[in-house]
């Protein structure tokens, strides 16, 4: 009995907070029309739950009145079953899972779910003087910040602030919300293009800072338990986010804020890129290259020399220079027969030297200075003007751009220096200064693309590559990239954290200039292995400054041969890919996943980002350092994993040393997966998903399996709202000596069905088997003794169900 009081006693003293703000007085509570206000001696909380896994939370102080405007949320506020209670000094407002506490006195606000306290305020709502926000080199400064303060426990591991590299558990720093490009940054950034408004907690909840304007998240930078939110103005509004699960916590953030849309599927595709092409004729000769040397290539991005002959003094112009592109709109459909699509680069910075400036000034496009007139400054590329996208008529103008380079056969968007790059404090925007709009202003600029794709382009999907975003910019079809990372090796080691962490923020695509952008470093096992690690990223595009090449076509005999190794895999895994972003798109998770998602309860896995998830099947551990031949590889304890290249079975639960390979990086798939791939192609153009290979890996620890394949044409927006899909449904059940695999399909009504011909390779079958089913047909089957795979060519009608038994030989 004395150990059962002990522990009691432990459990409160752990979960037991002390009462905030002391100034801060309960006066009264009401609930109407799905608010539950509390008033208190200095202001009013108001608690609306949009589900029952989120409750969003807004304190309104006296004197000031609710702005209900949200950049980040667009699900609608519904109905949602509550429950109320008052006992004592306490209030509880919730759903069966998660609740709002009210203490009355002290003065305290809780939140718990499933009974658990998963976070409260410390002082809650509160204005600091005195305390200036110095956030570029005195650029931007607040005398005072109004700040939102939390309990954190002991050992919680904290998550978000958006994309930075300083480890995985970002516990313990400062975070400016300030976004702002970091040139050559390697293994240490803390401020970088994309900060967001977000906090995640190992102990499974999440935090979203509902206000756009520029602040901190300090996440117990002084050791004492605290989390702060700091903002200079702005709503007083977060909500709290918890699931099931991570990916059931994903979903329900990415329902609040928005779903990444489903992009072409020509975006999985491998891209030519520079800092920059000088000409049509280059353009076309590296495009040339990539065919003669029979290297996959979908998309071909043209930096800014596509409007000008200079880095300096034309940004702005944004038409065709015609002395280097006389044939612009042939040049684009002569690469769009050979299935390469044309990007073009566009800025949102219009200098006083450009062809557009006394357009943009005409037209009131541009941003203004404290008088009214366009502001004007200095920056690297010249004497500027800022395009207004807060501006109707500065919206329209920058549309009607991106519009005539659609209409030109264009078919990509990239958004460069979007932060914006250089945006001074006292320059005014047509809803707000430059620091309440600063960190939305890519979000905004990706808002109107999206929209004006939807309004003129409706059955096209668009592809929107930024440099900066906020939180909810996933639902603009944003493409993010983690800026101007440089050349070395320190360069690559950052990039797993930076795409795990953006991943778990919604912005799912987040990934890197493959190879590495910033410095003339030759490097081709750096090339090499960056690539190698970009078949398992969201999107693959080398880029670099040209001094060296990004393209293989361009690099040793070596280096082109290991690269044109890794595209082809990346072009083979192109139907795994795409049920990725389908998955994403569906239910927001994230294409890259850290092992933590795997395993809970492992503490080891909360700040380890060298081995990583890709999709729910492949284990991908990138080699970071140069020669290495040995890599130490953590492998889940949820399942055995199989070496994709050798098919040896790891068992799940132990860290192993494997030799290393200089043409692919360590890669397993999990036991009982089925993995689809393609047959060799030279751009998604000639993609067939009506032929593909079907891998499925047999293990006797997996007795039942099931996956899900998703199809659709890879290019018209909506389908499945337009129930223009098909989803393919495997499921492998082990009964006895008899190894059953089923075949299903859901089809969408306005999806054209097709017969599909699988080449089924079973892995791991120790002996030939005895029998070999196909519906009532006896067949016989491939065996490779050697790796143990029995391989089966089925047909299938998907208009039926498909069933394959084997008699396992014992």
């Amino acid at each position: 009995m004395k150990h059962i009081i002990l522990y009691i006693s432990i459990f409160f003293i752990t979960v037991s907070v002390a009462a905030q703000n002391p100034n801060r007085k309960y006066q009264s509570h009401n609930e109407e029309n799905g608010i539950f206000s509390v008033v208190t001696s200095d202001g009013t909380y108001r608690f609306q739950f949009y589900s029952k896994d989120i409750v969003e939370t807004t304190f309104v102080p006296k004197g000031e009145i609710h702005k209900a405007v949200s950049h980040a949320v667009i699900l609608q506020s519904k109905t949602v079953k509550t429950n109320y209670s008052y006992v004592g000094n306490d209030i509880t407002y919730g759903t069966e899972d998660l609740s709002v506490k009210v203490t009355t006195e002290p003065f305290q606000i809780s939140y718990y779910y499933k009974d658990k306290l998963i976070t409260s305020e410390k002082r809650g709502y509160y204005k600091s003087k005195h305390e200036p926000m110095d956030m570029v080199k005195g650029n931007i400064v607040a005398d005072s910040t109004e700040k939102i303060e939390f309990n954190l426990s002991k050992d919680e591991v904290l998550y978000g602030g958006g994309a930075r590299a300083l480890g995985m558990n970002r516990r313990g720093h400062r975070l400016p919300l300030f976004n702002r490009a970091h040139y050559g940054y390697e293994t240490h950034s803390e401020l970088m293009n994309f900060t967001m408004p977000i906090v995640l907690s190992s102990n499974q909840y999440m935090i979203h800072f509902d206000n756009a304007p520029i602040g901190y998240l300090d996440l117990d930078s002084k050791g004492d338990n605290t989390l702060t939110y700091e903002t200079v103005s702005g709503r007083k509004t977060y909500q709290v986010i918890v699931g099931e699960s991570w990916y059931d916590m994903l979903n329900n953030y990415t329902n609040l804020t928005g779903k990444q849309p489903m992009l072409p599927r020509w975006a999985l595709g491998n891209f030519s890129s520079r800092f920059g092409y000088h000409s049509q004729e280059e353009v076309e000769q590296t495009i040339a290259k990539f065919k003669e040397e029979n290297i996959p290539v979908d998309a071909i991005i043209l930096d800014l020399y596509w409007f000008g002959k200079e880095v300096k003094g034309t940004m702005g112009n944004l038409e065709v220079f015609r002395d280097s592109f006389p044939d612009f709109e042939g040049m684009v459909k002569r690469l769009n027969d050979k299935g390469v699509k044309t990007i073009t680069i566009t800025e949102p910075f219009v200098l006083t030297t450009s062809k557009k400036w006394d357009e943009a000034v005409a037209k009131n496009v541009l941003a203004k200075d404290s008088v009214g007139n366009p502001a004007k400054y200095d920056f690297f590329f010249g004497n500027t003007g800022l395009i207004d996208v807060y501006n109707p008529e500065g919206e329209e103008w920058f549309w009607n751009i991106y519009k005539d380079l659609a209409n030109k056969g264009v078919a990509g968007v990239w958004g460069d220096l979007g932060e914006p790059e250089v945006h001074p404090g006292w320059v005014q925007h047509h809803t707000g200064s430059a620091s309440e709009v600063h960190n939305i202003y890519g979000h905004d600029w990706a808002r109107l693309i999206h929209e004006g794709y939807q309004r003129d382009f409706p059955e096209t999907r668009p592809f929107i590559l930024m440099r900066a975003g906020y939180s909810g910019s996933q639902r603009y079809g944003m493409i993010p990239w983690s800026g101007d990372v440089n050349r070395t090796w320190g360069g690559l080691q950052s990039q797993p954290e930076i795409a795990l962490q953006m991943g778990m923020q919604g912005l799912a695509y987040m990934h890197s200039d493959l190879g590495g952008f910033a410095g003339a470093n030759l490097d081709d096992e750096l090339y090499i292995r960056w690539l190698q690690y970009g078949v398992f990223n969201p999107i693959f595009r080398p880029h670099a400054q040209e001094d060296v090449p990004s393209e293989p076509v361009f690099r040793s005999d070596k280096a082109k041969r290991l690269a044109k190794f890794a595209i082809l895999m990346r072009y083979r895994m192109l139907p795994y890919n795409y049920n990725l972003m389908f998955e994403n798109h569906l239910y927001g998770k994230p294409l890259m996943r850290p092992l933590f998602f795997e395993e809970v309860d492992n503490p080891q896995l909360y700040n380890y980002s060298k081995t990583y998830l890709w999709g729910n099947d492949v284990l991908v551990s990138p080699i970071l350092e140069a020669g290495k031949k040995e890599q130490e590889v953590y492998f889940p304890k949820t399942a055995n994993w199989f070496n994709i290249e050798t098919d040896e079975l790891i068992k799940g639960g132990q860290t192993k040393i494997v030799k290393t390979h200089p043409a692919y990086i360590p890669t397993y798939v999990r036991a009982g997966a089925f993995v689809p791939l393609t047959y060799m192609v030279q751009t998604t153009e000639n993609y067939e998903d009506s032929t593909f290979q079907l891998q499925y890996y047999h293990d006797d620890s997996v007795t039942e399996s099931e996956r899900e394949l998703y199809f659709d044409d890879g290019k018209t927006a909506n389908p499945i709202e337009n129930e223009a899909f098909q989803i393919l449904e495997f499921e492998a059940e082990k009964k006895g000596n008899w190894l059953v695999i089923n075949f299903e399909a859901e089809t969408g009504k306005n999806y054209s069905a097709k017969s599909k011909t699988i080449a089924l390779t079973i892995h791991n079958i120790k002996k030939e088997p005895k029998k070999i089913k196909v519906g009532k047909e006896k067949v016989n089957g491939t065996y490779n003794l050697k790796y143990k795979t029995l391989t089966l060519n089925v047909i299938w009608d998907t208009s039926t169900e498909k069933e394959i038994k084997i008699k396992l030989n014992k």
